[in-house]
């Protein structure tokens, strides 16, 4: 039996497919989060929507706290919510009719290649199966881990579930907390924070990449996604590190009251956490200007290809990077680990960064005038909106009822992808008709 496919008779393609699925879910869990036994003392629709928003999306952004407004059963929709968002729906599709014994069929192949972002259908029910049980075991090590931390703080009960909470929403890169202020009373701690970076970071990497490492002794025989991901990824952080530490060294607002010790887990957290990660142990408003803009750059790269972060992704950065250079240095292919890079895949890269950043001005645009707030605060936003990040300065609890609206766009735009959704809105069409090449002064 095939997987059943509501969306077939009318022939819709698989990025179409892909989000009406997360429009769907989102729909699901917002009409899930009004039942009476899910907040403490009830929320509005757009509350709802925007929670169950945030939460497929695997954003953070919330604009009534998760801790106290919603009750345990809310929390769970949350925490199912966030689990089926980071891993996608189609996973979960899969697991299930796997679980009953039923036959995967070549359409629902291709959908899953293109949730995964695959470039062929051949193994992606193996690698769907082997990260939902890699996935599973890595959560519950991690909540294993937190509760030595959190058990002698909240007693049994409250101290396994907070566990389980933090650990599956840092995995799947989601920044929702318990806490009102995030991880901040665990500025310094090395439980804490080892545990919950180390979630969102193998989480944020991408699913082949931890398939290939997985599969492959040595680093010269990993696929050169991996490579670049993996060589990327220790690059980043390591300058996000340096450079916020040396941008919030003297700041009185925040590492102005912490040791040298403390700073430097700060600075690591910080660094880290604007990879569609979301939480933070540090207040955000009160970061300097320099690291402000500095995160920006952070969240709009954000994490890889395949993975529960968002962003354009690390590749796609390097990617341009890489062809800029190339262009600089006067040479016609990029050239990484002894590779060419195709141009085919320069341009893709491209078009992902042209169309997320027309859709974060746009909703800056109109964030500009649906709220009345500073500008800065409206930028950052937008732009932890869109990589599906989750900080903010302040300004996603005062949001207005449009503004919501435009975050909770933003969020589904970030999270399925700008070229997914321009797939899925474009008509396919093939021309064989060709015209000469012309000259256009550039520069």
């Amino acid at each position: 039996m095939k997987l059943i496919n509501p969306f077939q008779r009318w022939r819709f393609t698989p990025p179409q497919i892909l989000a009406l699925g997360f429009a769907a879910a989102i729909i699901i869990g917002m009409l899930l989060l009004k039942l009476p036994w899910s907040t403490t003392g009830g929320v509005s629709w757009i509350d709802a929507l925007f929670t169950a928003a945030s939460a497929t999306t695997v954003t953070g952004l919330v604009v009534v706290s998760t801790g106290t407004e919603f009750t345990i059963f809310g929390q769970t929709i949350i925490m199912i919510l966030i689990k089926i968002g980071g891993l996608g729906l189609m996973t979960f599709a899969i697991i299930t009719i796997l679980i009953l014994g039923k036959r995967i069929g070549l359409r629902e192949r291709v959908l899953i290649q293109e949730a995964l972002n695959q470039h062929s259908i051949g193994g992606v029910v193996n690698l769907v199966k082997i990260l939902f049980i890699f996935s599973i075991t890595i959560e519950f090590i991690a909540a294993g881990i937190l509760a030595f931390k959190w058990v002698p703080e909240y007693g049994w009960s409250y101290g396994l579930y907070t566990s389980l909470f933090h650990s599956i929403s840092a995995f799947n890169n989601a920044g929702f907390s318990l806490w009102d202020d995030s991880l901040s009373a665990y500025v310094s701690d090395p439980i804490v924070n080892v545990t919950i970076t180390l979630l969102f970071i193998i989480g944020g990497i991408g699913f082949t990449v931890l398939y290939d490492v997985m599969t492959t002794r040595k680093f010269r025989h990993l696929a050169l996604h991996t490579k670049i991901m993996l060589v990327g990824t220790l690059f980043v952080n390591v300058v996000a590190m340096l450079v916020i530490f040396a941008l919030e060294f003297s700041n009185p607002l925040t590492f102005g009251q912490l040791t040298t010790v403390e700073q430097l887990w700060a600075s690591y957290f910080q660094a880290v956490t604007p990879r569609t990660a979301g939480f933070n142990t540090i207040e955000t408003a009160d970061m300097t200007t320099g690291s402000i803009v500095f995160t920006l750059l952070l969240m709009f790269i954000g994490a890889g290809s395949a993975s529960t972060g968002s962003g354009v992704k690390l590749t796609t950065f390097l990617i341009i990077m890489l062809a800029v250079i190339t262009y600089l240095r006067g040479k016609q292919e990029p050239v990484i680990f002894e590779r060419q890079i195709h141009h085919d895949i320069i341009n893709r890269a491209l078009a992902i960064v042209v169309i997320s950043m027309a859709m974060i001005f746009i909703s800056i645009l109109g964030l500009s005038i649906t709220e009345n707030a500073p500008f800065i605060l409206i930028v950052f936003e937008a732009f932890s909106a869109f990589g599906t990040v989750g900080l903010s300065m302040g300004l996603t609890g005062e949001l207005s009822f449009y503004g919501k609206q435009i975050i909770i766009v933003l969020m589904f735009v970030g999270r399925i992808g700008p070229l997914t959704l321009a797939f899925a809105l474009a008509k396919s069409s093939k021309s064989r008709i060709s015209y000469p090449k012309g000259d256009v002064f550039t520069g």
